[in-house]
């Protein structure tokens, strides 16, 4: 079975399905179990951004992978990754708001207006919402193709401050490696993406 096959295949995307879940089952089985360290809540907030930014690296490498392979069946599971990647950022969020803070709103809104990592990282999920929300095929047709796409491109925004979070969480440890590897990972991504629609406006004003 070729790759396209493969891709197309039903059982596809509920096996992507359970794979994006297995990073949660771990952490889950690990603080039943009691197996995630001296720190387990530092390591459920770290753990759930990480796994933020890894699938939302994996969102926006369907596109420039599709191009550049001509494998078309992976399109289908980008919705996927990208609801996924929502569902990461809302557990990240959810751990730092109940271990870090518990759960005290005032407390939380001070902690995001005073330390700008946080600020970024919670304006990231900010701009995921209304692309998780209309994610679907019912409100791609509410919205229109173009206005569609013009609001998801606010993928890239989310991003850049996603990056920016985790650098600045990082700085504080002076632990730059992880950062620069996710950093060349987007921009690669990004370039491709620039890379194309700069050449699809320079064959479109090219005289027929």
């Amino acid at each position: 079975m070729n790759a396209q096959r493969a891709l197309l295949h039903p059982a596809a995307k509920p096996l992507l399905f359970v794979l994006c879940l297995l990073p949660f089952a771990q952490l889950l089985g690990g603080a039943v179990a009691g197996t995630l360290g001296a720190n387990p809540a530092e390591a459920l907030i770290r753990s759930t951004g990480d796994w933020t930014l890894r699938l939302l690296c994996l969102t926006l490498a369907v596109t420039p992978v599709r191009h550049a392979t001509g494998w078309h069946g992976l399109a289908r599971f980008r919705r996927l990754l990208g609801l996924f990647t929502f569902f990461y950022g809302v557990l990240h969020l959810l751990c730092y708001a109940w271990f870090d803070m518990g759960f005290y709103l005032d407390d939380i809104a001070r902690d995001i207006a005073k330390r700008p990592f946080i600020l970024v990282g919670f304006a990231a999920l900010v701009l995921m919402l209304p692309l998780a929300a209309t994610s679907f095929n019912r409100a791609i047709k509410a919205l229109g193709a173009a206005r569609w796409q013009a609001l998801h491109r606010a993928v890239y925004a989310v991003a850049g401050l996603a990056l920016l979070h985790f650098f600045w969480m990082r700085s504080g440890k002076n632990d730059y490696a992880e950062v620069a590897v996710y950093a060349l990972i987007v921009g690669m991504l990004l370039g491709a993406r620039a890379w194309r629609a700069w050449r699809r406006r320079t064959a479109a004003a090219q005289p027929a």
